[in-house]
């Protein structure tokens, strides 16, 4: 999978961007990690590590990386200083306040590549680093590329845990399908990925599976739900930042190390506390905050060449829908529909979207008499090869 292949111009511009989202899927219709204000924040800062499949020698692409370089950036993480910390204590300093280092650092890996175990898991046994596998069922066994069971319960004699990644990895696309065919539909979607995925794990590897990695890092409302009443306690998304006691344990940011592009790991292990304070975010235009949920958010990467775009604007007071204006990079104005109805303006991209990067403005006046124009623009990324799931 290559986010900027061949476009070495723009590497600079993409830079910080890259870090917004990565792991292939447009992110949920929610603009930031929520937090909550009934937590003291302790000072704590926790980076959360998300990596993909490992290669001595195959091409290194966003979701592959070098051998080499992740022994590199454990070496770094060593001679920084920062402590690698076990998902436990990760949740014991999250909910009940353990003591942990000021600075430290979790390492997840996404899917269940065969690499994790022939290529990461010798190093980081050989660090002392513990870290946790998001398995997604279909691919557990799966022949191939794929993690096999001996390989799974070897790591987890050696300190590794697992956690769920669903049952099929769905695409958003899928999820907001099954999403458009009503509650009960969705519920019974929602059960099948979150609660077969747990059940089969806890079963299979006889533990207790209690947190969960978005696919592709998209989340809707209803999966909060859901995974209170599935046992799911912790779940992560891939947008990047530091933990802090006070975020939300249902949108956990996490910084997916893109092997093409090594400042993603730079920003993870330099502790700065807000993504806005990267060199050059302010003047990519595409990671930002945003009034209103979007999607694709600010700074996504995504897989898919036709995403929806919309934006939620279930909040904002006096719209005057006839003003709604939609314009997409490549494309002009576009014909967005408006759902008076949850109030969603969305439109579906008609054309394989090209360029690694699309921008999009949205506008609308208010309905109150004065006038008033409301300007949102941001932009999103395309992973153009769009690779990185397991074929077999």
């Amino acid at each position: 999978m290559n986010l900027i292949e061949g476009m070495i111009i723009g590497w600079a511009a993409l830079a910080v961007t890259l870090s917004a989202q990565t792991e292939g899927a447009d992110p949920a219709p929610v603009a930031q990690p929520a937090v909550s204000l009934d937590i003291p924040d302790d000072g704590v800062r926790v980076a959360v590590l998300g990596y993909h499949d490992f290669s001595k020698n195959e091409r290194e692409t966003a979701m592959r990386i070098r051998t080499s370089k992740f022994r590199k950036q454990m070496e770094t993480i060593r001679d920084l200083g920062i402590p690698v910390i076990p998902m436990a204590d990760f949740i014991a300093w999250k909910d009940s306040g353990k003591a942990i280092p000021a600075k430290a650092i979790v390492i997840t890996m996404d899917d269940g590549w065969k690499s994790t175990y022939t290529e990461a898991f010798p190093i980081l046994k050989e660090f002392g680093y513990p870290f946790t596998i998001y398995l997604y069922k279909n691919y557990v066994d799966g022949g191939g590329k794929a993690l096999t069971t001996a390989m799974i319960e070897e790591m987890m004699a050696n300190g590794a845990t697992i956690g769920s990644h669903s049952v099929s990895h769905p695409f958003p696309q899928t999820v907001k399908k099954f999403r458009k065919q009503g509650v009960e539909a969705f519920d019974k979607f929602l059960n099948l990925e979150m609660g077969e995925s747990k059940r089969y794990l806890e079963a299979k590897f006889d533990t207790t599976v209690d947190t969960f990695a978005y696919p592709g890092g998209y989340f809707t409302e209803e999966m909060f739900g859901k995974a209170a009443e599935l046992g799911y306690t912790h779940l992560f998304t891939v947008h990047p930042g530091k933990v802090k006691r006070s975020v939300q344990n249902n949108v956990l940011p996490r910084y997916v190390i893109l092997g093409n592009y090594d400042k993603i790991f730079d920003f993870a292990t330099s502790f700065r506390d807000s993504q806005s304070s990267l060199p050059g975010a302010a003047g990519t235009g595409l990671v930002k905050k945003l009034p209103f949920p979007v999607a694709p958010q600010p700074g996504a990467i995504i897989n898919s060449r036709l995403p929806e775009i919309s934006v939620d604007l279930s909040t904002a007071e006096n719209i005057d829908p006839a003003t709604l204006r939609m314009q997409v990079a490549g494309f002009g104005e576009v014909p967005a529909n408006y759902a008076s109805e949850g109030k969603l303006f969305s439109w579906q991209v008609n054309r394989r979207l090209r360029q690694p990067v699309c921008n999009v403005r949205v506008t609308w006046k208010t309905a109150d008499g004065k006038e008033t124009e409301t300007l949102l623009k941001w932009g999103f990324q395309l992973d153009r090869e769009a690779a990185y799931l397991p074929d077999e």
